[in-house]
């Protein structure tokens, strides 16, 4: 950010760093806590930004203070050409990061080439290591692909720190904790525990299907003792705890439901078609994508784009009982 520019900063004080951005709502996947089994209605390509004006805007938030970039989905690497795209943006002025989340089924041929074009970090997406529970969940059976992902990522030494993203659901993969707090003993990741979230496209969620970090914590520390470590960062989401006879290795546990981070949030997000999201679960979206096609110049770009980040509310409110949410699934926003 050169010296001039004013940082983006909401009404609460938090200065914004970190965007998300959704390269696509399609997915290889259908996990449940997401996308209905088959029927998904995928928007039109011609509603997607193409990678110009991605690379466009990009140069806006930078120019604003975003230093650091997130590729999602869907699964971003359903899109042709991503890593020619991140090569583009890693080559923005400003932008010192790129990150991926990724439910890593593409991910192993795809390593040397993201590497290259300036990947610095992967998240890979598996809530279970037990096949057939992966493919009830997935309903795929790609299990086998999704840790080759893993052990290509795992052979590249730039990709550090190397998570996992385990979404925990009461009921349906519980017995996942203790293979996955292993797996993370055993191997150089960070094994993150994700509370559900009322992002689902059959709108199915309660909050009965929650297990919460706490509880995922107290689980683990029952067959191996964990000691807290804090968050890395003030806006990271994820609260750190390392083994204490391995304390090389750790989880994270990202209780976004019941230990809300909403305070120390620096993100915004870019979905795929071109909207500004604010929040996750804002229902509330602005336009980049129009004005964008309308030939807008640099400056209507970011009074836009200030104008929505001022706008930011202190948090998502679901510890309030009449808190719902009707606004975009997951995979149309983008993690």
């Amino acid at each position: 950010m050169s010296a001039s520019a004013t940082p983006l900063v909401d009404g609460f004080g938090r200065t914004h760093r970190s965007l998300r951005i959704s390269v696509t709502d399609r997915c290889n996947l259908r996990c449940r806590y997401c996308m209905p089994h088959e029927e998904m209605e995928w928007l039109p390509r011609a509603d997607l930004l193409s990678d110009d004006e991605i690379v466009r805007l990009v140069q806006r938030f930078a120019a604003m203070g975003i230093d650091r970039l997130r590729m999602t989905g869907g699964e971003p690497l359903v899109r042709r050409g991503l890593p020619g795209l991140i090569e583009r943006l890693a080559a923005v002025p400003g932008i010192q990061e790129i990150s991926l989340t990724t439910n890593g089924v593409l991910l192993g041929p795809l390593v040397p080439e993201l590497v290259a074009a300036g990947l610095a970090r992967v998240n890979v997406s598996v809530d279970s290591l037990d096949p057939e529970r992966f493919s009830a969940i997935t309903r795929r059976h790609d299990l086998g692909r999704v840790l080759d992902g893993i052990d290509a990522a795992l052979a590249e030494p730039r990709l550090r720190p190397l998570k996992v993203n385990a979404v925990i659901m009461r009921g349906l993969n519980e017995e996942d904790v203790l293979p996955l707090a292993a797996f993370a003993r055993e191997h150089d990741v960070v094994v993150r525990f994700i509370e559900v979230m009322p992002l689902d496209s059959a709108r199915s969620w309660t909050p009965v299907d929650v297990m919460s970090g706490a509880q995922v914590r107290a689980m683990i520390a029952r067959r191996w003792p964990l000691e807290p470590m804090g968050r890395g960062q003030a806006a990271d989401t994820g609260v750190r705890f390392r083994f204490a006879d391995r304390p090389e290795r750790m989880i994270e546990t990202v209780s976004s439901v019941t230990e809300s981070f909403c305070a120390t949030c620096d993100r915004l997000r870019l979905t795929a078609d071109g909207h500004l999201k604010t929040c996750l679960f804002a229902e509330d979206e602005t336009d980049l994508r129009g004005p964008l096609r309308d030939d807008a110049d640099d400056a209507r770009l970011d009074r836009i784009v200030r104008g929505a980040v001022l706008g930011k509310g202190p948090g998502h409110g679901m510890s309030d009982p009449s808190w719902s949410y009707t606004g975009r699934p997951m995979n149309r926003i983008g993690g």
